[in-house]
């Protein structure tokens, strides 16, 4: 931060915050109760955001961002201040992914037309912590028939399709 910066309160910074508080507090939701009706999320994240965590070929195959769906098969689904973490399956293949909450670029449930976008400062990192401002995110088949119906999984999708174009 510079001399100038100091003399001005952040507001950005401080929204930011809040509205990935949002993000936190609509996982632990859906930890504590399941998704409920038609809700479902794309989660947008930075594959290279420090603390990501998910295996190489999917680093490889979504160099710089991933977007990861939770609707109808997912395990383990977790949120703490700083990351959420979630298992999904990728071929069959269930894979544990941590996504700190400061990676994540677009939230969306579409069952409401809800979106979210934040801009990434490079700032976040592991001292991320909303709680001071708010007190009270393509699966190659998509199924995995070994696993309970009530489980949910995602799926890795493009949201190009949803982007406005110039």
């Amino acid at each position: 931060m510079t001399d100038e910066d100091d003399d001005i309160l952040r507001y950005d910074r401080m929204v930011e915050q809040a509205l990935r508080g949002v993000v936190r507090k609509a996982v632990e939701e859906v930890k504590a109760d399941g998704l409920p009706g038609d809700h479902h999320f794309y989660i947008t994240f930075m594959t290279d955001y420090p603390g990501v965590q998910i295996p190489d070929y999917l680093r490889y195959r979504y160099p710089g961002e991933m977007t990861i769906v939770l609707q109808y098969q997912f395990y383990d689904l977790d949120v703490d201040k700083d990351k959420m973490s979630v298992t999904l399956s990728f071929n069959n293949v269930p894979e544990n992914l941590v996504v700190p909450l400061g990676a994540i670029t677009i939230f969306a449930d579409p069952a409401v037309n809800f979106a979210l976008q934040f801009q990434p400062t490079g700032e976040e990192g592991p001292d991320f912590d909303p709680e001071g401002l708010l007190d009270e995110l393509d699966d190659e088949d998509g199924s995995d028939d070994d696993k309970p119906k009530d489980d949910k999984s995602g799926e890795v999708v493009s949201l190009d399709q949803f982007r406005k174009k110039d």
